[in-house]
């Protein structure tokens, strides 16, 4: 019997006769045993720079980029010792902004502000969501030397020092999440999220998971956060179940470097080959709605080799009880997914015409779908699958008969409970 996360529970679930599965889970390690000691620690001994306490002065504007409900990271252990260390420097509650970096993601609710950061906090100070189509919110900041457009919430670029929170995993653009990446996505305008997501950057070979050299996405975003004024960020690392494995704060170049290093250590697993069938969990809160849970497909996808064959079947459970989702980008992926008449022509189309954020994660899954097929398990909302070309399943019973038809009934099998958090390095 086997068991993957399935919203904030579980499933379980066995192979038919015939096949034969390989786990693939991250390395374990011993999570932090006191996580609040172990952030008051690390923004006590920063890496690359003073204090972030003795970074300000009263009358300094700082903005706080969090994350947002889509991402676990714990903001709620992180962002109340900074502010405490703010207020050390002098900062005045009235001064502080906190802006949930959703990118192109709907607006976060009251109850996911508190969720991340405690009422407390949020009845306390000034606590907004980026708008990334108002231009009246936005400022811009200018072209990198590589041609990107770069515009960010002017809550960030009026502000004297900036701040942002992030977790460190494996990301199908960046490499790895965290780092500049909070801030220079989450808190962006239209134009540079549309660039650095287009056709040419996702395109591009050295965009890949885990991959930050020669990674022009990673090098885009750094540059967009250091215009911005990216001074101090704070980063963790987490394991499959939540638990803090390492957190580092201080300068965004060398804390950032700390995590990568150490989550590779974590999330790269070696698997010996490539697979007919992959079983990709994902779990709340990234199985809220299909455009977040696709990314189980993409991720197996896009490893530095991918993990299943040619013609083979990835198979998410993923309750998806948003649907596809409710925000413009999630809009615009279904959208594109839906009234398109087949997989090449979204190719076709995006490759020739581009494509609006959010409406990348069409032209990524039509690169997943055009060499293998992704069964979307227990869904609520099995129609909006199929009209995104994936096949719904009621049950995995039903999904392994439906790969097994094709694939074979004596199939190989690579089951990755943690799809988002578990990097499968091909080794043949």
């Amino acid at each position: 019997m086997y068991r993957v996360p399935f919203g904030k529970e579980s499933l379980e679930f066995s192979l038919p006769s015939g096949m034969r599965a390989t786990v693939a889970v991250s390395r374990t390690a011993p999570p932090l045993e006191d996580a609040r000691a172990a952030v008051a620690e690390a923004l006590a001994h920063p890496a690359g720079t003073p204090r972030l306490g003795s970074i300000v002065r009263r009358g300094n504007r700082v903005c706080i980029v969090f994350t947002d409900a889509t991402r676990s990271c714990p903001d709620h252990l992180l962002v109340p010792p900074l502010l405490a260390e703010l207020n050390s420097g002098g900062v005045r509650d009235e001064d502080v902004t906190l802006l949930c970096g959703i990118g192109m993601h709907r607006p976060s609710t009251h109850e996911e502000k508190v969720a991340k950061l405690g009422a407390e906090i949020v009845s306390r100070y000034r606590v907004i969501d980026n708008e990334p189509q108002n231009a009246a919110a936005l400022a811009d900041l200018g072209m990198t030397e590589a041609g990107v457009p770069v515009s960010m919430h002017r809550a960030v670029v009026d502000a004297d020092v900036v701040v942002a929170t992030g977790i460190v995993e494996p990301h199908q653009y960046a490499g790895y999440s965290g780092g500049p990446k909070t801030l220079a996505v989450g808190a962006a305008g239209e134009n540079l999220i549309a660039h650095t997501h287009g056709p040419a950057f996702v395109d591009h070979p050295g965009t890949r998971l885990g991959r930050i050299e020669g990674n022009p996405f990673h090098e885009a975003v750094t540059e967009a956060a250091r215009r911005a004024g990216l001074r101090f960020i704070v980063n963790v690392v987490l394991d499959d179940d939540g638990r803090l494995l390492r957190v580092t704060a201080g300068d965004p170049g060398e804390a950032f470097r700390d995590q990568v290093a150490f989550a590779r250590s974590i999330y790269e697993v070696a698997v010996p080959r490539q697979y007919d069938i992959a079983v990709g969990g994902v779990g709340y809160p990234k199985d809220v709605n299909l455009y977040q849970a696709s990314r189980a497909a993409s991720y197996l996808f896009f490893a530095p080799t991918c993990a299943v064959r040619p013609g083979g079947y990835c198979i998410i459970p993923a309750r998806c009880p948003e649907g596809v989702g409710n925000g413009v980008g999630e809009r615009r992926f279904y959208g594109a997914m839906r009234d398109a008449p087949d997989i090449g022509s979204i190719l076709e189309d995006a490759r020739k015409n581009g494509y609006p954020p959010g409406q990348q994660r069409a032209f990524v899954m039509a690169k997943v779908l055009e060499k293998i097929k992704v069964v979307i398990v227990g869904s609520e909302c099995p129609d909006a699958v199929a009209d995104c070309k994936m096949i719904p399943a009621a049950t995995m019973e039903e999904a392994f008969q439906t790969a097994g038809r094709d694939a074979g009934f004596s199939s190989d099998v690579l089951i990755v409970p943690h799809a988002l958090l578990t990097l499968p390095v091909v080794q043949s």
